[in-house]
């Protein structure tokens, strides 16, 4: 497909207008015209990039792109690198942060509660103005029992802080770095709150609202959106979508 069409559909289907962003969604790096493979990610890198170039990719799309708002980098060492790959290979880069945070069907957080089994899917969380998250029932399903799916699906080395009631019904899920966003979950009257990453302060305070924190890694709560976004490429036009894992910690 044509570059301009893929940016077209994207930008139409994440409803990128809606979204004030750290950064441009959409076309970051501008490549070849014609795509016929394109690799997911979560995060624009150098390793990325040279396996891209490897599985002879025309697009990379990603999460995490190269040009963020509140960086402004000069084009030296790794971020250079970055993009005379890119440039050299004449790779687009595809890049949708919020809007793939938020989507119903294809987002981070909906992928994740679809995972957990919730139902009666709902948006939820307010950052800066923006929706980037969701909210949904669980059928008085035991913390340990979600705890466990959180475990096994996501990540085994999730951060559990279990203070909430014995049975869940209420979930909150805002993915990455949303730990702040455990007041509005607290002030929602949620069971239990998932995101990826957690702040010093996040312990005492919900311990003392009696909610259950679950921290799953920035990382590990933003694979699914991208994995859908491509599967669901894949199968409307006709593309390879390969998704490169490069596991982070953090």
């Amino acid at each position: 497909m044509n570059r301009n069409e893929l940016l077209k559909y994207l930008d139409e289907l994440l409803e990128v207008s809606r979204f004030s962003d750290y950064g441009p969604n959409g076309l970051q790096v501008e490549g070849r015209d014609e795509i016929k493979t394109i690799v997911t990610a979560v995060s624009a890198s150098v390793e990325l990039f040279e396996k891209a170039i490897e599985l002879q990719a025309d697009a990379v799309l990603v999460h995490h792109g190269v040009i963020w708002n509140f960086e402004r980098p000069v084009y030296q060492g790794g971020y250079k690198q970055r993009i005379k790959l890119l440039l050299e290979n004449d790779i687009n880069l595809f890049a949708y942060h919020l809007p793939l945070d938020a989507h119903l069907k294809y987002g981070n957080a909906a992928q994740i509660a679809r995972r957990l089994g919730l139902v009666d899917i709902q948006p939820f969380g307010d950052h800066e103005g923006n929706t980037v998250g969701v909210r949904g029932r669980a059928s008085s399903t035991s913390y340990a029992d979600i705890f466990e799916v959180i475990r096994r699906t996501i990540n085994p080395d999730a951060l559990l802080f279990p203070f909430g009631p014995k049975q869940i019904e209420r979930v909150g899920i805002i993915s990455g770095g949303a730990q702040k966003e455990l007041k509005q979950a607290i002030l929602a009257d949620l069971d239990m709150y998932v995101t990826g990453e957690a702040s010093e302060f996040v312990m005492h305070l919900a311990k003392e609202e009696k909610i259950h924190f679950v921290a799953a890694g920035h990382y590990a709560t933003e694979r699914f959106g991208i994995m859908a976004l491509g599967d669901h490429l894949a199968k409307k036009f006709d593309v390879k979508v390969e998704f490169v894992d490069i596991p982070n910690p953090v």
